[in-house]
This record gives structure tokens, C-alpha cells and sequence, in this order.
């Protein structure tokens, strides 16, 4: 039976992200329903219309072309097909989407998306077996992934199943709140019955942690639908056993299971299981009132904010493992940053925000939703980031699509939430916590709170909050004042503005300045409000220059603007087409703004006097620059940019394209070659801030590089500066030996005549004369140490 994928008007809402408490425990603060806020502003408004009618149309049409309905179908019987795709949790792009798809329905009844989804909801539970399990790789008895899963069920902690019943749980949950229909609610049901029965601290019971976390979170948010208590148990239970080594399963920092939670101080291993991890951390801890874990994951937050959160509020510096690096090592162009990732840094914050009221959370949220979160996504909807890095020199692209399909999935639910992350509430308070044009409606204890809000944030200061109803007792309206006013750039001296000024906002009611009182970040105005009471706050946009700590070495004697929450980059589009990386700005250069509506959706850009860096470090000549903000970049084609800036010509870093290698193509024994020509010298072996080139996961064997030419060139020397670096995956280290071979024009690879050995040598290249030979490709062969992997920096060839 084939899925036809309708042709449908798809429009998110926000859902159950925010932490779960107790109904009756009013003094906390709650979210504010995703029905009750309805955003109709110039920046947010027209993102969430392309998400609706592009996005998820996008996505579940590329899910279909991909196989992963016929997979659900061919585990329920109803067709005979081979399983499809390379990866086994696969099935969690389709409940996302149809997550997605559920927030439609909540908010605008469509009777054909309706019947759609219990379609693909039928499929579903077709495919789950009959004690409620649902994994449709295993159950289609898909032997390429049995790397994946050894030995059938639950047999591998990297299996993914438990992340695939995470998701499933959380669409279920959006499925039943938004029509009132319990089908696929059923399904999550039996699924979480079952794992209940298999995981646990039971004799007979497996006892190890979720693998790959979303489960923690999607067990509460099942727990909040249905009351059963044994689902925050069971979340808890998950949590609990990290670290333990239980059962016999390897400890890793892979997936945070190095250590308990409650002794983890640092940030490590994949970026997005940490962040799903703490955010179900924080859930269970807050519903639990377990301090200790609560104590953990604010420890774990300082780590990554005070050390290892980039200026976009992206997350997870290393492509090796999609992970984290060490402290400081904040890499530019070879950043990893993935999109998920940024989506769970803005989950965390926001569940320590509702713990806590601190408004440095919502500091930090901002800055990943403007800046590393919505450049996941392009303006037109339809192509995505994997990775988010902040420098390109036309080497990095949106696609439409990806073998891995987890960000454009997660994209496309996240994006509708956002209205959901604009205001909370207490029983006495509401709190604002974003600045969006719209109208919301809300709850605040025995009242209801109708109020506009009209500003042209992020690219204005100014904010109107208008009230649209009479409330009956005083009532704190708290206004959060972002920490970019204050002088923060961040809620740690990682980063710092290179001058603070003193940025008092301009608060008035009615027209009249009033005095308010600050609490946690906020500025709390406390009255009886009556419909027509007007707020008018004035932020200051001016445009910033931002420095890292000087332990963050990539970014020494370097800039980045930011205005408001938008942090800016120089892309060649808007500079002559002409390479970024040749180009500085002083830091007494005037900077002048200008909003450009027809550009990219409608920006503000800068523009400003720069200069060009000659080869003998004089300058060549000045150059009128232009910046536009980060999420906007890579929507013209293929681009050379960048976001932190020399502001010295020092500390410009000429490429060098005059060997030969500088026109040649790369490949390797692993397929791929990447940075290994890509004319950057590096300052030491160690230095990964542009790209390089790696042999990832090979241990002790023989691999090779080559350089292909279009035509036969004549070559006499070779340098090679190898990498050494550490990761919790794999160690690099210098190979054992290598050597140089060329191709003849039979095909076969002759060894050069080398002058010298060859040197094998660190933090230098390594450079081998030989007899000149005319070829069409040069191979370099490696015999990479036992223990280690190799790499390479730069290999240049003349």
C-alpha cells in the first residue's frame, strides 16, 4: 500500500516543551499555552508561514520518497518491501513531523490533514508488535543495520530504540491534546508499558540508561497526559542509571555515561544527547525535587557558558562524534554546531528558566533562537543545515535534505513553538520574556490577561505592550531586560563588549517614566491594569563590538558585531564577490545601519570601513564592508564567510593557493578529503580552527590522500603538516611512516625517489624532495599507528 503525501497547509504550535509541574503549585512558573499566544509580526510571523506551507510539506514528502512510511508498512504486513534507509531511527523523522502535523490541527481543523494522519497512524500501529514493541528496522529483520542493534531487541545501549519511543511518546502526546483522539496515544501507551517492564532496577530487569536520551523528556511529558506516575519513575530510573556501568555496558562519554549525573561537571561527548539529557534532567529533577541533579545540571550549563557556548549560542565544536571539544576551544570554520544541538540548548534553558526565573537562561535562549538556531533553516524553507559553522570559504551548503534527517524533522516542529517561548506566568505575574509582535491571551490566576504587543524587535528597540482587558487585582507584569543592555553578552566572561555603556532602558506607562524594581534580570511593574494601559519600553540598538576570553585562542585580536540579539557576518554577496579572509576592521571604524527591506527577508545591515591585507602585511587597500546577520548567510549560493573579524592585520591569515595542490582534487581511502588543500597554514599541529583532513575511526591500518590533476603536471617536492589532536573517540597521532607514489599513464603507482627519508615531525611541515615526475596524480600512503587514527593539516605539493 503506497502513502500519498497530501498536498497540505501545515502550521506548528507550541506543545508541553516547557518543564511539567504539579497543576496545583501555582507559585512556580508555567508556560503559557501555545493557543493563547498568536504572533503577527514582520520577523517571526512570516518564518512560521514558510514553516507551515514549506517546511513540513517538504519534509514529509521527502519522507515519503525515502522509504520511511513503507517501512512502517512493511512491519505491519501490509506490503512486502526491503527495509530502507542507513540509519535505524529513521522512524523518528516521521513522528516528528507528524508531531508537527498535530500542532496544525490544534490550532486551524482541517478534516483532510485530519484523515491523513490517522492514516499514517494506522500504519504505525500496524507495525508495533503485539507486547507493544515498535522499531521497524528490527522487526523488518534489516540485516545491514544489525551493526546498529547486534542482536535483536534491546541487545546494543547505541541501538536507538529508546530514542525512537522518546519521539514516538512526544508526538503522541501533541496527536491526542490536539484532537482529543487516543489512537496513537494507545500506541505510546503500550510501547511505555513495555519498556517499563524491560528497564528498571528489578531482578530480571535491564539495568542501563536510555543510550541516546529523548526518552527522559517524552516519559514526562507521557506522565503530565496520563498521570501515571510510573512514567516519571521511569524517567527517573533512566537518569539514575547513568554513569553506573550496570549490566556490563562500556561507560562513555559518548553519551554522557562516563559518570553519574549527579558527579558531572563538564560538558562532553555529543552535543545533542547532552542537551536533550539535561533538559530531561532538569524536568525530573524540578517534578522530583532532587537537588543534587538539579545542582548538576546548572553545574554542567556554567561549564558550557562560561567555556564552550559560541557567540551564536551554538553548541558541540567537533564533527568527530558531533561533539564537545575542551574548554576554550571554540574552532571557526571547522565548528560543528548542529542544528539539534541549538534546538536542545533552547529546551535546557528554558526548563532552567521555569526552575528557576533567571533571566541569564533566557539570555542565553535568545541568543541560540536568533542567531545558531534559525540559521538551521533557509529562508525559503526548504533546505537545511546539518551543521551550523561560523566561518565558510565555499565550503558549506544547505540541503534539501540528508541520509541522517534529524535536524530538518526537528526544524520543522521547533520552528512553529516559538510563539510558546514569548511569555510565562505565575498566579500573580506574567512574565515577558521575548519581544514579538502579536496578541496573546492568558491566564493568570482567577483573570484573564488579553494584551498586543507591536515592535519591530530585533531590529527596533521599541516595544508597545497594550492591554486589552481589565484585570481584577494587582498583577506583576515583569519585563525582561536582555543581557546584551546590561553589558553581558553572555552570563560569564567568556565573551565581553569592547565597550560597556551604560544602556538604562526607558520604561514608561501611559506615557509617564515610571521606577520599577529589578528581580532576577526582570523589570517588574506591579498595578491593577485596566484595558487600555500602555507599556512602552525603549531598548537601545546600537551596534556592538564583541571579544572572546583570551584563552579562547582562535579568536585573539579578533572581532564580532552584534545589534540587539543578531550577530552579524561578512558574506562575499554583499562585499564584490571577493574572498572575507584577506579582509580586517579596525576598531575605530565607523559603523553606520541600514534596514533593507528587499534583502533577505528584510535585514538590517552594517556597513563599515575595512582594509585588505597585503602579503608583506601592509595594507593593500581600503574596502567598503558590508555585514548581514548570521541566520541569513548561504541563501544567494555557495559563500566565503565569516563572523569574527581581524581588527589588526596581524591577525589575518593569507591563504596560499601558488603550489599545486591548489587546483587538485582530493580523495582518500575513506572517500571524502576535505581542508586538505584548502591553503591555510596552520599555527601547530594542534590547530583544527580551518579545515583539515582525517582518517576518522581507522586504527593502526593503511590508508591513503591523493591529489588528482585535469592534466599531467610536473611535480618535485611534497610537505605535509599531520595532525595530532585528542578525542573520546579516537586519538591522532603521526603515523608510523609514509610514503609518496605517482600514477603513470597505465594506471599503476610508481613509489617517488625521495633525496632524504622522509621526516616525520610535529607542529612543522614536512617537507621530502624527490626526482620530478609528470603525472595526473600524486598518492600519499600512510601507515597510521596502533592505537591511533591520522591526520592532516595541509599537504602541499610543488
Amino acid at each position: 500500500m503506497k502513502i500519498r503525501i497530501y498536498t497540505i497547509l501545515l502550521f506548528g504550535i507550541w506543545l508541553t516543551y516547557g518543564c511539567v509541574r504539579n497543576s496545583k503549585d501555582e507559585e512556580h512558573i508555567q508556560q503559557v499555552p501555545f493557543t493563547q499566544v498568536h504572533l503577527n509580526d514582520s520577523f517571526w510571523a512570516p518564518k512560521i508561514e514558510v514553516n507551515r506551507t514549506v517546511s513540513i510539506p517538504s519534509a514529509f514528502k521527502k519522507s515519503e520518497e525515502t522509504g520511511r512510511m513503507d517501512n512502517f508498512a512493511a512491519a505491519g504486513g501490509l506490503i512486502e518491501k526491503e527495509h530502507q534507509g542507513d540509519f535505524p531511527f529513521d522512524d523518528t523523522d516521521v513522528y516528528k513531523i507528524l508531531e508537527g502535523a498535530s500542532y496544525a490541527l490544534a490550532v486551524k481543523p482541517d478534516p483532510e490533514l485530519d484523515s491523513y494522519l490517522d492514516s499514517l497512524i494506522y500504519l504505525i500501529s500496524k507495525a508495533q508488535e503485539d507486547d507493544g514493541y515498535l522499531f521497524t528496522c528490527i522487526t523488518n529483520k534489516c540485516e545491514r543495520l544489525k551493526g546498529w542493534y547486534g542482536k535483536g531487541r534491546w541487545d546494543q545501549l547505541n541501538s536507538h530504540e529508546l530514542y525512537n519511543c522518546g519521539h514516538l511518546y512526544e508526538a503522541a502526546v501533541a496527536h491526542y491534546l490536539a484532537t482529543g483522539k487516543k489512537s496513537l496515544l494507545n500506541v505510546a501507551i503500550k510501547n511505555a508499558d513495555l519498556v517499563y517492564k524491560v528497564f528498571g532496577p528489578n531482578e530480571g530487569q535491564k539495568h542501563v540508561p536510555s543510550g541516546h536520551p529523548i526518552i527522559e523528556m517524552a516519559l514526562v511529558k507521557l506522565y503530565h497526559a496520563t498521570g501515571d506516575k510510573k512514567y516519571l519513575e521511569l524517567a527517573h530510573y533512566f537518569i539514575d542509571e547513568t554513569g553506573k556501568g550496570t549490566d556490563g555496558h562500556e561507560l562513555s562519554e559518548y553519551s554522557q555515561d562516563h559518570m553519574p549525573i549527579v558527579d558531572q561537571e563538564e560538558a562532553v561527548g555529543h552535543a545533542v544527547r547532552l542537551g536533550y539529557l539535561y533538559s530531561g534532567v532538569t524536568d525530573v529533577a524540578s517534578l522530583m525535587h532532587d537537588d543534587a541533579l538539579m545542582t548538576a545540571s546548572k553545574r554542567v550549563w556554567e561549564n558550557i557558558v562560561s567555556k564552550k557556548l559560541y557567540i551564536t549560542g551554538g553548541i558541540g565544536q567537533r564533527a568527530q562524534g558531533e561533539g564537545f571539544g575542551p574548554n576554550y576551544e571554540l574552532n571557526n570554520m571547522t565548528s560543528y554546531c548542529e542544528t539539534c544541538a541549538a534546538i536542545s540548548n533552547v529546551y535546557w534553558n528554558y526548563r532552567l528558566f521555569l526552575h528557576d526565573g533567571n533571566s541569564k537562561y533566557y539570555d542565553v535562549l535568545e541568543r541560540t533562537l536568533y542567531n545558531g538556531l534559525i540559521s538551521g533553516v533557509s529562508l525559503s524553507g526548504d533546505h537545511f543545515f546539518y551543521d551550523n559553522p561560523l566561518e565558510s570559504d565555499h565550503n558549506h551548503d544547505r540541503a534539501p535534505w540528508f541520509g541522517c534527517a534529524c535536524c530538518p524533522g526537528n526544524i520543522t516542529r521547533f520552528m512553529a513553538s516559538v510563539p510558546g517561548y514569548v511569555y510565562t506566568k505565575t498566579k500573580d505575574a506574567l512574565y515577558v520574556n521575548l519581544y514579538a509582535g502579536g496578541n496573546a491571551s492568558v491566564e493568570v490566576g482567577n483573570d484573564t490577561l488579553k494584551l498586543a504587543q507591536n515592535t519591530l524587535y530585533p531590529w527596533g528597540g521599541n516595544v508597545k505592550l497594550t492591554i486589552q482587558s481589565d484585570v481584577k487585582k494587582v498583577l506583576e507584569i515583569k519585563l525582561r531586560i536582555p543581557g546584551w543592555v546590561k553589558n553581558k553578552v553572555v552570563p560569564s566572561d567568556l565573551y565581553h563588549f569592547v565597550t560597556e555603556k551604560d544602556s538604562a532602558i526607558t520604561l514608561k506607562v501611559n506615557q509617564e517614566v515610571v521606577n520599577y524594581t529589578e528581580d532576577n534580570g526582570y523589570a517588574v511593574i506591579a498595578r491593577s491594569w485596566k484595558k487600555g494601559d500602555e507599556i512602552d519600553i525603549q531598548f537601545p540598538m546600537e551596534t556592538r563590538r564583541v571579544v572572546a576570553n583570551e584563552k579562547v585562542i582562535y579568536d585573539r585580536n579578533k572581532v564580532a558585531f552584534q545589534r540587539g540579539p543578531i550577530v552579524y557576518c561578512f558574506e562575499d554577496k554583499d562585499n564584490n564577490n571577493e574572498g572575507v579572509f584577506d579582509k580586517y576592521v579596525e576598531n575605530d571604524a565607523a559603523i553606520t545601519t541600514d534596514f533593507e527591506e528587499n534583502l533577505l527577508g528584510g535585514i538590517v545591515t552594517l556597513s563599515m570601513e575595512g582594509h585588505v591585507k597585503s602579503k608583506d602585511n601592509g595594507i593593500d587597500k581600503t574596502v567598503a564592508l558590508k555585514a548581514i546577520p548570521y541566520y541569513a548567510w548561504n541563501n544567494r549560493g555557495t559563500a566565503s564567510m565569516k563572523i569574527w573579524t581581524p581588527s589588526v592585520p596581524e591577525a589575518v591569515k593569507l591563504k596560499n593557493t601558488s603550489d599545486l595542490s591548489a587546483n587538485a582534487i582530493a580523495t582518500s581511502s575513506t572517500d571524502w578529503a576535505p581542508g586538505l588543500n584548502d591553503g591555510f597554514d596552520p599555527e601547530n599541529s594542534s590547530d583544527i580552527d580551518k579545515s583539515y583532513f582525517y582518517w576518522w575511526l581507522k586504527d593502526g591500518s593503511e590508508e591513503w590522500v591523493q591529489y588528482d590533476f585535469n592534466k599531467p603536471v610536473t611535480v618535485s617536492s611534497s610537505d605535509v603538516y599531520w595532525l595530532q589532536l585528542d578525542h573520546y573517540d579516537v586519538n591522532y597521532r603521526m603515523p608510523e611512516s609514509y610514503s609518496l607514489s605517482y600514477q603513470t599513464n597505465d594506471g599503476k603507482w610508481i613509489e617517488v625517489k625521495n633525496h632524504e627519508p622522509y621526516e616525520l615531525k610535529l607542529n612543522q611541515y614536512n617537507k621530502v624532495d624527490f626526482d620530478p615526475v609528470k603525472t595526473k596524480a600524486i598518492r600519499l600512503t600512510a601507515k597510521i599507528q596502533k592505537g591511533y587514527s591520522a591526520g592532516i593539516l595541509e599537504w602541499k605539493l610543488n
